[in-house]
């Protein structure tokens, strides 16, 4: 396997001192390191990808953690795992942090599990081309962690790390996160309130976009009652509309009042109605009826959390104006808040672009926030500055089949250790 990455790594090698002019003597040294080192890089790669650690899986999660605790070890990291209540039912969190007074203070993002579990088809570490590599959880995000793992080890053996301040927190339970989060996610929030900047290595969109805002979601239901009676008597003054038409109305109205708005989704994933409606969601009833009951659950995606309160707004006012002898109420459920796009998440942008251009990578430059979901990230984004999809760059994450781009591999560790080597100074 090696014969057929060691000459791409060369090239890179070769290509990147041409830019050599551009960066000071110590960072062409962190840059030859890391090309000195793909080799392991890319093993330890290979070894995090080939155990499952589907979210479910505490056993693999746990493995991968213990991997990724001794590489942090050996770089000087005091490291700690988090424990958490068994009614959470989740494998826990790796930890690694080092205390020092030189420059930023920084929160790096990770996480250990993938949406694949453990009954789920396996596929191994395999190259398809001299260029592409698939495996479970290699772009999303194991990929990502090592991409961050391979820039620190070349900052540490430059002697680089020495008096820097940096946490660095890959979760167990990115996929599925525990609940309640105020549980899953306290440790989290802790410890990143302590730090000036996040970076999240989550999956990167090639070398040239990442991710200064991230869309928030909540949940949502809606339930709808109507008078039950024989389906010849619809929509008389006496039977009504019934509880379908009713939520029918509704929905409909929420395309279109609302489906033009930048940035906001809202989508009816689940929808039951009949006589009867068990608490398994199946439907109980005749088809010559006007159903009583409807139920209908969805999900709600924003940019910012006014955008998600004044969607809500309008969403109850909708719901308020029923059909005749219907009646219709709507709750809601927080989940995983946004990530606003902010100056100060510009400047971090600021400075990993001068980094990309001083590499010759080109301009980098804020993806849209319409193509990304919620993250890790969005739980401290209103405390501290930040940056995500700075992570191993591919296709089809979150399916069978993802892969990794191999080429850009190298250049992302790169430009990932020049800016953690910037923001430290």
């Amino acid at each position: 396997m090696r014969k057929r990455i060691l000459p791409l790594f060369f090239l890179l090698s070769s290509t990147t001192w041409s830019f050599a002019q551009k960066l000071s003597p110590t960072e062409a040294k962190i840059i030859a390191q890391v090309n000195a080192q793909m080799p392991q890089s890319e093993a330890i790669l290979k070894k995090v990808v080939n155990i499952n650690s589907g979210t479910l899986n505490h056993e693999g999660v746990r493995e991968v953690g213990a991997i990724f605790r001794k590489e942090f070890d050996d770089l000087g990291f005091k490291t700690e795992w988090i424990s958490l209540p068994d009614s959470v039912n989740r494998a826990g969190h790796l930890v690694a942090e080092r205390k020092g007074n030189k420059g930023k203070k920084l929160f790096l993002i990770g996480h250990l599990d993938t949406v694949f579990e453990k009954a789920m088809s396996f596929t191994p570490y395999t190259y398809l081309n001299d260029s592409t590599v698939t495996g479970q959880g290699v772009n999303d995000m194991k990929g990502g962690d090592v991409v961050l793992l391979a820039a620190l080890k070349a900052l540490k053996n430059n002697g680089l790390l020495d008096d820097t301040s940096l946490t660095i927190y890959f979760t167990g339970d990115e996929e599925s996160s525990g609940k309640p989060t105020s549980v899953s996610r306290k440790d989290f929030i802790d410890r990143a309130k302590k730090c000036d900047i996040a970076l999240a290595f989550e999956t990167a969109i090639g070398l040239n976009t990442v991710a200064t805002a991230r869309r928030g979601s909540s949940g949502w239901k809606l339930n709808v009652k109507g008078i039950m009676g024989h389906s010849s008597t619809i929509f008389s003054q006496q039977a009504g509309y019934g509880a379908i038409y009713e939520a029918a109305r509704i929905l409909n109205e929420f395309r279109e009042q609302m489906s033009t708005e930048k940035y906001l989704t809202f989508n009816p994933g689940l929808i039951v109605g009949g006589s009867e409606i068990n608490d398994n969601r199946e439907a109980i009833g005749k088809d010559n009826i006007i159903a009583p009951r409807v139920s209908v659950t969805g999900d709600l995606r924003f940019l910012t959390e006014t955008q998600k309160e004044n969607a809500r707004v309008k969403m109850r006012e909708i719901v308020s104006k029923n059909l005749n002898k219907t009646k219709a109420e709507i709750t809601f459920q927080d989940g995983i808040p946004a990530m606003e796009p902010t100056a100060e998440n510009e400047k971090i942008l600021a400075v990993l672009n001068q980094v990309s251009l001083d590499l010759g990578f080109g301009e980098v430059k804020a993806g849209d926030p319409g193509s990304r979901g919620a993250g890790d990230i969005s739980y401290i984004a209103k405390y501290v500055a930040c940056l995500d999809g700075l992570g191993a760059s591919g296709k089809g994450a979150h399916a069978p089949g993802e892969t990794m781009n191999m080429k850009e591999f190298p250049k992302l560790v790169q430009r990932t250790a020049l800016l953690l080597y910037r923001l430290t100074r």
